[in-house]
């Protein structure tokens, strides 16, 4: 989630516009409450989309306010909620610019043509329209966690959306906050009864826990004119809020500190727990989505997922959802942060920041690629019971990291356009065959390219009226965001069909094993396989991110390789030799099965701690040693009373499990299951 302020005059010039069209009744259609009562969604039980595996899938990450408006009437919101109400400006890259869910579903067709199979929408909850910082076309600033905002539309257009889409075996996300309200609650300390500061500067400074807990606390008060607008009505008793401070950025505690002067819910507070699990219960009983994205997830207390999370899978089964997932947002590129809120945090997985953040300094700044070798080899933080690195979301670019085509304009300022969309082509060719799930940032697609993060990535598809945007020069064409921007003849875009449609009719680019094979920084090779458990064929995924054509050796197993994608390749004595362009990729499909090796033994050579985790590193003795031995390890530690707990699997290359010093205090005995790839099984027990 990304919050910039807004200039003075920008906020008087929209709220002038937001009070004439009031006046004139421009905006009169209203959003009906979100519990009307309305026919019941009827789920074919027999729709792939219920039963496909989220591994499966190619998401659309899209800004409805910024997408296709399909129904002006709704451009304003709605005059019978004045704080709901008003911000529409196509001119100002702050403000609405009209974009609905009716728009989005009047591009089905464009997006299922594109290989997309999943829509994740920013928040479409009724909003705070105008705050004094800046426009929720966003969606994150609620009020109101019962009802649509009418920016984006009616209940009946959300639900005529997923039923379409449903029609068409796409899923349908929602983007979910847990962690904050809208801006409302003042402090007396610090504040007017109008609600004017009194200092000079504006914000309440931070109140550490220790001073909350020793009385020293601020008094919350709400202006009348915002009182009673939040729904439920429990969301504006200020018992259920942090009240530690307000809007200041740099928080000193991330946990209960205001973001960006948001409102901070308590998520320690068991009642809030109970509160936020049931709105978001009804939202799943309401409208049938397949899962949720999590705002702001490192911003609430750790013990808030462990319920929540599970809580609102298990109640998704309940209502014949049978595959619901979540993943949560942590803006951190450090697997053991990231990763600490897939296993101590309970969530099926998160955004991958990591991914995007060495993709964007390899491929986009230029800069030592063994951090790809190693950005796989700590899969490892996010295996344990009930997650795993297959499970992550890979990204790009997105609403506030800024786009693909910033970050090339930025790192190579002096390129030509046809490397300009080389580069693009190839990170997205990397994130589509990498482990994980594939994540398309809406325009990224039509090689938009932004000035930046934040609202200067946050460009219409829709022509715009934007002027910085217009001045953007855009990759792979000679439009501009002034044009209608839903071109599938784009080259990005029949890039992005190509390879949906490698994952499609692969399945080992969708749930294989990944493992790496060449990391060679020198030449800017990077190769990995993936290779699916059942089908036993490896496929052989080797890029070229250098400018110089490269002859490649790699060592393999299979005597001969067919080509899926690009060049072909020779297997002699054991070495496969395939050569690449610069800029270029080739995928490659082995033409055997891959037999394994038999396993002879296991040796656990000593646990460490690292980056507060304790490593347990497992050696595999092999009777044959092969490039790829094809090996998986089952960890289990063991009580005192002889009680097992599964706590890791690991089928790459170093195997080890990586474990949260907190969870391992009793146990006594560490029990190692290995199956090689030959059908062999060895169980071998360690002191621990």
């Amino acid at each position: 989630m990304g919050i910039r302020s807004l200039a003075s005059h920008q906020i008087v010039k929209i709220l002038m516009l937001s009070l004439i069209l009031l006046a004139a009744g421009a905006c009169s259609k209203q959003a009906p409450a979100f519990l009307k009562s309305v026919d019941p969604i009827v789920i074919d039980e027999n729709a792939g989309y219920l039963t496909r595996d989220v591994k499966e899938d190619v998401f659309y990450f899209v800004m409805p306010d910024r997408f296709n408006n399909a129904d002006p009437d709704n451009d304003n919101g709605d005059p019978n909620r004045p704080i709901s109400f008003g911000g529409l400006d196509k001119t100002s890259k702050w403000a609405f610019h009209g974009g609905d869910i009716l728009g989005v579903e009047t591009k089905l067709n464009y997006l299922q043509n594109m290989g997309i199979t999943a829509i994740w929408m920013t928040p479409l909850l009724r909003n705070r329209a105008i705050q004094s910082d800046g426009f929720g076309h966003l969606g994150y600033w609620i009020m109101d966690f019962t009802e649509i905002d009418p920016h984006f539309g009616t209940n009946e257009d959300l639900r005529s959306l997923i039923d379409a889409a449903h029609a068409r075996g796409i899923k349908v996300f929602f983007d979910i906050i847990t962690n904050h309200t809208a801006d409302v609650m003042r402090y007396k300390e610090c504040l007017n009864a109008d609600g004017t500061f009194i200092k000079t500067q504006p914000g309440c400074e931070y109140k550490s826990t220790e001073q909350v807990a020793n009385g020293d606390t601020y008094t919350p008060f709400v202006l009348d004119p915002q009182k009673a607008f939040q729904f439920p009505e429990w969301l504006s008793d200020p018992t259920y809020y942090n009240n530690q401070e307000d809007r200041f950025w740099q928080v000193k505690n991330v946990i209960s500190g205001d973001f960006a002067g948001l409102d901070d819910l308590k998520t320690s507070d068991p009642k809030v727990v109970a509160g936020m699990t049931q709105i978001f219960k009804n939202i799943i009983d309401e409208f049938k989505p397949d899962g949720f994205k999590i705002d702001t997830a490192k911003h609430v207390d750790l013990r808030f997922w462990r319920s929540l999370g599970p809580a609102i899978i298990a109640h998704a089964k309940t209502v014949g959802i049978p595959n619901f997932h979540i993943f949560g947002e942590v803006y951190d590129g450090n697997p053991a942060v990231l990763s600490k809120f897939t296993t101590a945090g309970k969530l099926p997985s998160v955004l991958d920041f990591g991914f995007h953040f060495n993709v964007k300094d390899s491929l986009f700044e230029n800069k030592d690629i063994n951090r790809l070798g190693q950005l796989f080899d700590n899969d490892d933080y996010y295996r344990d019971a009930d997650s795993a690195p297959d499970l992550l979301m890979n990204f790009l670019s997105n609403h506030d990291t800024g786009r693909v085509g910033w970050f090339i304009n930025q790192g190579f300022k002096n390129i030509s356009e046809a490397e300009k969309l080389q580069r693009s082509v190839l990170a997205h060719a990397f994130m589509f065959m990498s482990r994980g799930i594939p994540v398309v940032y809406y325009g990224d697609e039509q090689g938009f390219t932004g000035y930046g993060g934040d609202v200067d990535s946050r460009e219409d598809m829709d022509p715009s009226l934007v002027k910085m945007y217009n001045d953007n020069a855009l990759i792979g064409t000679r439009q501009t965001t002034a044009d209608d921007n839903f071109n599938q003849k784009h080259p990005i875009y029949q890039s992005l069909q190509k390879f949906a449609k490698l994952r499609a009719d692969h399945k080992a680019l969708q749930t294989g094993v990944h493992q790496n094979r060449l990391i060679d920084n020198v030449n800017r090779i990077v190769a990995f396989s993936r290779i699916d458990a059942d089908e036993k064929i490896e496929y052989l995924a080797i890029f070229n991110m250098g400018m110089q054509t490269r002859n490649i050796s790699i060592k393999v197993d299979s005597l001969s390789y067919s080509s899926v994608f690009g060049n072909n390749a020779k297997v002699q004595q054991g070495q496969l030799t395939t050569t690449l362009e610069p800029l270029s990729f080739v995928l490659l499909k082995a033409q055997q099965k891959h037999k394994g090796s038999e396993i002879f033994d296991i040796v656990m050579p000593g646990v460490y701690r690292d980056n507060a985790r304790l490593f347990v590193p497992i050696n595999l003795i092999f009777g044959e040693q092969k490039a790829l031995p094809f090996a998986e390890v089952d960890f289990y530690l063991v009580d005192k009373n002889g009680r097992e707990s599964f706590v890791a699997m690991d089928n790459t290359q170093p195997y080890r499990a990586v474990l949260m010093p907190d969870g391992i205090q009793s146990m006594r005995e560490l029990k190692v299951i290995v199956r090689d790839g030959i059908g062999n099984e060895m169980i071998k027990r360690f002191a621990f």
